[in-house]
């Protein structure tokens, strides 16, 4: 009998993984909102086999959640529970209809720092929530009440319940580590499944008194009837719930694909269809509502959680709410064995993991901290929709503070007034502006240089009319971006890159030789080559970079990749990757090699630092055509000459003499070199894993690694796809425009 597909068994896997997170927060979510704890188990298994059938977000877990905790209260408060399943029902249908008309494309406009700080705002709540359980007690009504009675907690814990909660926790941190050959036969096992289990046996062998799962009788469950009330109050009711169901569930959506796109093996999973998964919530809700359930949305923690167990499909889900079907139908005597603690201890840590340090230096570096930390911090203490509204708004806020601070600087040298404007030149800066072209004196010469990437109608006309002023008093004016051409409304400033580089002149073109170097040869004539490069560099590109550098220096860097490729000058990495100061952590060596483990010092150091310290979560290994390096082991490989330091290091590249090349797409090798370029990439890779610390990186999904190829002559770049074994082009990109000369740092 053949064996099942690998991602049948990872999908299965990761169901069994989700459904343990989603019975016991199922059953509390119908706890905290006074609904019959039946509802909780029916939003859980519809929001699974529905959401997932028809929903547009293959890895997304619907079901009850918690930011719908207070609004389901209040309407069974006010309506009673038959009522509030209608109110479900008829928001339902509105987010059919909202997914008809295509509304929730609107979603991929929240910057990635909303989305990281509700993930994580969601965590904190929930892992405060159950670490009341790990302690021994019972969750308060709201994360604030929860972080006010914990010291009161910690002084009445319950040291069975904590030993249990310990258990799994340490199940869970060692599982990815277990080492040996029995360890990755272990390892097949989702680590919260062996963690639960573990905390079970033990539960059950020592005969431990602790809170059990208890499910409950099927005798009372309630179905929905036709709304009874005030029909405004109904009506707001539904557009509340629509409102509050739809962004939680897209705002998910966004989130799950952000996390999917860090797993090194997300290439063939498509991303989400925000308007499929609105309609497929609406159906969720419709089928919850008639059957007596709770309101349904897309949960990040579950959809988090089934991202990390490996989920390849939206099998996954549809899965999970299988299981929650039988476990309310056929399994109650086999579940209520599992102790509690044991489940808030998952939960629990499943929460802390969604507060990623990944996403904090992110978000730092791009200077967005303040957006993720009100949007976490609201999320906590007033609830997600208001937490993402009030990030939202910080957004707003920081992007109007960015966009306003623009400075002008006016300088004067040899009779020309120079007036400097850095940054984007909008109506916000025209006074600014105003001031300082004030101080240029009339009939003089003067040069407003605009170094920003836009200039919208006020300034434009402002500029202008000081310019024609300026003419009419016998005055000279020039208005010119960083390369002297002139501008006009709503202008993309020339040559302008997000790093501020300078356009790039080869050194064999003479562009930066001096009158007085041309007729110098040798060593002088070099070494006054390159200081007149430098020259240029103080003079044309230090003062646009000397702020973020500044800011670099104070922070220190934080790359997210290590690029380890050639010392071959025509390699220029920060060209080919249009990067620019802290983007690239770079290792240089002769033929892009990576010693094994053990056989050298130098690149080994820099791997470590770079995966231990930097925390990168990518490497590639670059190679490239026309490799001197790869020539001369193929020349050296056959004799046995003279060992110097070259052919020593050189051996490190023996075993890619005997690799099988990998093919490029649509096109055949050009020649025996480019073969073992080819070859020694992917060996190289190889080696690259077996260094402790990046297969550790790895296993922990916290580090991908890349193979990538560089055509010298051809100006193109290739990738390795290792799932297909062979590299292919990559494409410019349809939007991106196309740069009129090569730009490096």
């Amino acid at each position: 009998m053949p064996a099942p597909p690998p991602h049948r068994i990872a999908d299965l896997s990761a169901s069994l993984t989700v459904f343990l997170i989603a019975l016991p927060l199922s059953l509390g979510i119908a706890l905290a909102t006074g609904a019959p704890l039946q509802a909780g188990l029916v939003a859980a298994a519809v929001g699974g086999i529905v959401a997932g059938r028809f929903g547009g977000a293959p890895l997304q877990i619907s079901g009850p959640a918690a930011g719908l905790t207070v609004i389901t209260a209040d309407l069974i408060h006010l309506y009673g529970w038959q009522t509030t399943c209608a109110v479900t029902a008829v928001a339902g249908v509105a987010q059919l209809l909202l997914g008809r008309i295509r509304v929730a494309r609107s979603a991929l406009a929240v910057s990635p720092s909303i989305v990281h700080g509700m993930l994580a705002g969601i965590g904190v709540t929930i892992a405060v929530a159950q670490l009341h359980i790990v302690l021994g007690g019972s969750p308060q009504s709201s994360p604030v009440a929860n972080t006010l009675a914990l010291p009161g907690q910690l002084a009445d814990l319950h040291p069975v319940s904590l030993s249990v909660s310990l258990l799994v926790v340490a199940v869970l941190l060692a599982w990815p580590r277990l080492p040996g050959r029995g360890g990755r036969a272990l390892r097949r096992l989702p680590a919260a499944l062996a963690a639960v289990g573990a905390a079970t046996a033990v539960t059950a062998v020592a005969g431990l008194s602790l809170p059990r799962v208890e499910l409950p009788s099927w005798s009372t469950h309630a179905l929905a009837e036709l709304p009874r009330g005030p029909v405004l109050g109904l009506i707001a009711a539904v557009l509340t719930m629509t409102l509050v169901a739809s962004v939680e569930s897209l705002l998910s959506a966004v989130a799950v694909d952000k996390l999917l796109a860090a797993r090194p093996d997300s290439e063939d999973i498509p991303r989400a269809d925000l308007d499929r998964e609105l309609r497929g919530q609406g159906l969720a809700n419709l089928v919850s509502g008639l059957l007596g359930g709770l309101p349904v949305t897309g949960v990040a923690v579950r959809s988090a959680a089934n991202c990390a167990a490996g989920a390849r499909s939206r099998n996954s889900a549809i899965w999970h709410g299988v299981w929650v079907l039988l476990a309310a139908g056929l399994l109650t005597g086999l579940l209520e064995y599992i102790p509690l603690a044991a489940l808030a201890a998952l939960v629990m840590v499943v929460g802390v993991q969604m507060v990623k340090i990944s996403h904090v230096r992110t978000v730092r570096r791009h200077r967005e901290l303040l957006v993720y930390a009100t949007t976490t911090a609201a999320v906590v203490l007033l609830g997600v929709l208001e937490g993402v509204a009030l990030g939202i708004a910080v957004a707003v806020a920081v992007a109007l503070h960015r966009v306003a601070r623009t400075r002008v600087a006016v300088t004067e040298n040899g009779g020309v007034h120079r007036v400097c404007v850095r940054g984007q030149l909008t109506f916000l800066a025209v006074p600014r502006l105003s001031r300082a072209l004030a101080q240029v004196p009339p009939g003089a010469a003067a040069v407003v240089e605009l170094t920003g990437s836009f200039m919208d109608h006020a300034a434009y006309e402002a500029l202008q009319e000081w310019r024609a002023g300026h003419l009419a008093r016998g005055g000279t004016a020039e208005l010119a971006g960083r390369s002297g051409q002139q501008l006009t409304t709503g202008h993309v400033a020339p040559g302008h890159a997000g790093h501020h580089c300078r356009p790039w002149t080869p050194w064999h073109n003479h562009a930066c030789v001096t009158p007085e170097d041309a007729g110098t040869t040798g060593q002088a004539a070099s070494g006054r080559t390159l200081l007149s490069g430098v020259s240029n560099f103080q003079r044309a590109t230090a003062p646009l970079v000397r702020e973020e550098l500044a800011r670099l220096a104070r922070e220190g860097q934080r790359p997210d990749h290590l690029f380890l490729t050639c010392a071959d000058s025509r390699l220029v990495t920060s060209m080919i990757t249009s990067s620019g100061p802290g983007d690239l952590f770079t290792v240089r060596n002769v033929g892009n090699l990576v010693p094994p483990p053990g056989s050298e010092d130098s690149v080994a150091a820099a791997i470590e630092y770079a995966v231990e310290v930097l925390r990168v979560e990518s490497i590639t290994v670059c190679g490239h055509s026309g490799c001197g390096a790869m020539q001369a082991l193929l020349d050296t490989s056959a004799d046995g000459g003279q060992q110097t330091p070259l052919r020593r290091w050189l051996g490190h590249g023996h075993p890619s003499l005997a690799r099988t090349v990998p093919p490029i797409a649509d096109r055949g090798h050009a020649d025996a070199v480019e073969c073992l370029s080819l070859a020694n990439v992917v060996q190289q890779l190889d080696h690259l894993r077996a260094h402790p610390c990046v297969a550790r990186a790895v296993a922990e999904g916290r580090l991908s690694l890349h193979g990538m190829y560089f055509h010298v002559g051809e100006a193109q770049a290739y990738v390795l796809d290792e799932g297909v074994g062979h590299f292919h082009a990559v494409t410019p990109h349809a939007a991106a425009p196309q740069p009129t000369s090569p730009v490096v740092v």
